[in-house]
């Protein structure tokens, strides 16, 4: 994938009936599905039984089995309810009828309301002074461990630009946090407000444990950590567009018991917040 057509192709199911729907799987860079793409898989499916123009506010999931690359998942929708102002939904994906996933998906009307926001982090360094994964790939490829230089050759619709990065080579303890802009490759005029936030649930997922891994990184890494995403919530706040770069600012409250937890903000540039997300993941060390 490279553009944010390829992704959409990806992300919109195959209709096999009013409420079971079809997907297929591209790797990120892992052998197992990509959590992101289930979630925006499974709100896609979600999303195409509300007939009633309600938008989706928040989204619950649990990851129950790793995802196999190449056998198609199947997403069926239960209609839970249709109320006044909102309407529920249950997503269950299954493969070879074995479920991997389940989801619950809340939708609400437009209403006036009460507005109040945090604010973003006033000193990020904007995107043009930072490097992409793809220049840190060009610019380093000699240098960079063979994982991560595989990991960075993958072709992605998303282009990402942390406002830091450590030095594998160096490694060190670091503070719980993780701020990484981003911004979709191609045309992304014209899309309504259900696909960006299909594609924002689906890019979510990227980075967001880096936050509960940094503050063990002198000995803690992707290579000798099994990690994996446990459970995964999302709140959308705010329409927006994609035409600019947006800030992903993530921390880490905790971590132990071979889990972390993680929670990130998306803001616009100007510094709406547009959606945040929790995460607990898998943070198993590798016995040698």
């Amino acid at each position: 994938m490279t553009t944010v057509d390829d992704l959409l192709g990806l992300l919109v199911l195959e209709k096999i009936s009013d409420t079971v729907f079809n997907g297929v799987s591209e790797t990120v860079g892992s052998p197992i599905v990509f959590g992101g793409q289930v979630l925006a898989q499974a709100v896609n499916a979600a999303s195409r039984t509300i007939k009633n123009e309600r938008i989706l506010h928040s989204l619950h999931a649990y990851f129950l089995e790793a995802g196999d690359l190449k056998v198609p998942i199947t997403y069926t929708v239960g209609i839970i309810r249709d109320g006044g102002s909102f309407s529920v939904r249950r997503v269950t994906a299954s493969q070879n009828e074995r479920t991997i996933f389940i989801l619950a998906a809340s939708f609400h009307k437009m209403e006036e309301g009460y507005e109040h926001q945090i604010k973003m982090d006033s000193n990020v360094k904007p995107p043009e002074d930072l490097l992409s994964w793809t220049d840190v790939r060009v610019e380093f490829s000699n240098a960079l461990p063979k994982g991560l230089k595989s990991f960075l050759e993958i072709k992605r619709p998303i282009e990402f630009k942390p406002t830091a990065f450590s030095n594998p080579l160096q490694p060190r303890d670091l503070p719980p946090k993780h701020q990484v802009w981003f911004k979709l490759k191609g045309e992304v005029n014209g899309l309504d407000l259900a696909t960006k936030q299909q594609i924002l649930t689906y890019i979510s997922d990227y980075n967001i444990l880096t936050a509960t891994l940094n503050p063990h990184a002198s000995k803690a890494h992707w290579g000798n950590t099994q990690t994996a995403s446990l459970d995964h919530s999302m709140w959308f706040f705010r329409d927006f567009d994609f035409t600019d770069w947006l800030l992903y600012s993530m921390d880490s409250p905790s971590t132990s018991n071979a889990r972390g937890l993680a929670r990130g903000h998306i803001f616009t540039r100007s510094g709406k917040l547009i959606a945040s997300v929790a995460q607990e993941g898998l943070m198993r060390p590798m016995k040698k």
